[in-house]
């Protein structure tokens, strides 16, 4: 293994696992082994370093979200009933500690990039980009980017934080709870909110106050294929090199790839290989090579497996 592939870590294992809904849901826990099977009959396992999940304390995951929402979690997630929005994210016994492992994992991440343990991660049940301050919103319980996001800012002393979201539905979770706040920067692409959940994300949102500017959207006809993605691509470089960032953040969900059963979308993984890759170069030339990348959606599991196996093997070639 070479120097540069050491410093490649992955989380896997139970706690993230156990993030799923029952009874036919689309975020199934079948993705988490989906995506470690093709993992390791790749080989990646041997080229990464495999790391175990890790439960956040619930003082941190209260950076992001409301003390009111944090304990309505975990009051339903001991009965397992109802739901924790208005009808896409249902409870299940134990949904906190899988929820909080999310968390914890990604927080533990951001710990060994600082340290120097790990220089790029990957965590694919990970990206939770809809949950608001205050409530679950599709299918995301715990916003782990928008924790990552302040605790960068509150524990790290980060200044710039960019946020790469490819995932085909929009990061509302994130782009509002940040979108006047001139310290993060966030580029996004996603299939039109004209045609598909949760309708938002218009091109003409660009941030609010001072942050004008430091926001990117990017909506995608539905059929949107590589050739129109990577048209667009160079405007997400421009941005984070006008403002260059000190960590890169990708939420590289695979619902975009071609065949998901709930999106519109027609990429190939080549896509998320080569998004992953071009970050890493700005990582490299910004951020001493920090990046973390988190899984996001996708529910087609061949489409996941593939991508994100596309997304680790970018990480160890850049």
């Amino acid at each position: 293994m070479s120097p540069a592939e050491q410093k490649v870590c992955v989380y896997l294992g139970k706690g993230l696992a156990d993030y799923g809904f029952p009874d036919g849901h689309p975020f199934s826990v079948n993705r988490h082994d989906a995506f470690e099977k093709a993992f390791r009959e790749r080989h990646l396992d041997v080229r990464s370093t495999v790391l175990s999940p890790v439960q956040a304390d619930q003082k941190y995951i209260e950076y992001f979200h409301t003390h009111e929402y944090v304990e309505r979690v975990k009051f339903q997630s001991e009965n397992g009933r109802g739901y924790l929005d208005y009808g896409d994210t249902p409870a299940f016994p134990g949904v906190y500690e899988a929820a909080a492992t999310i968390v914890g994992s990604v927080l533990d991440a951001l710990k060994k990039i600082f340290a120097g343990d790990c220089r790029r991660v990957f965590i694919p049940i990970a990206g939770l980009h809809h949950a608001r301050r205050d409530s679950a919103a599709g299918f995301c319980v715990f916003n782990d980017c928008g924790v990552a996001i302040e605790v960068l800012r509150r524990e790290y002393g980060i200044q710039r934080v960019a946020y790469v979201d490819i995932d085909a539905h929009h990061g509302d979770g994130v782009f509002y709870a940040f979108e006047a706040d001139p310290g993060v920067i966030i580029a996004d692409f996603h299939e039109d909110g004209r045609y598909l959940y949760p309708g938002t994300g218009s091109a003409d949102e660009t941030g609010k106050g001072e942050a004008v500017g430091t926001k990117l959207n990017l909506p995608m006809p539905p059929g949107a294929d590589e050739q129109d993605f990577r048209r667009a691509w160079p405007g997400v470089e421009a941005l984070l090199e006008r403002h260059t960032p000190e960590i890169i953040l990708l939420q590289c969900g695979a619902d975009s790839i071609q065949g998901d059963p709930i999106t519109h979308l027609a990429y190939p993984e080549t896509v998320h290989a080569y998004a992953a890759h071009r970050l890493c170069i700005l990582a490299e030339r910004y951020c001493q090579g920090r990046i973390l990348v988190m899984g996001g959606g996708g529910y087609d599991l061949g489409n996941l497996a593939r991508a994100w196996c596309a997304v680790v093997e970018a990480l160890l070639a850049a």
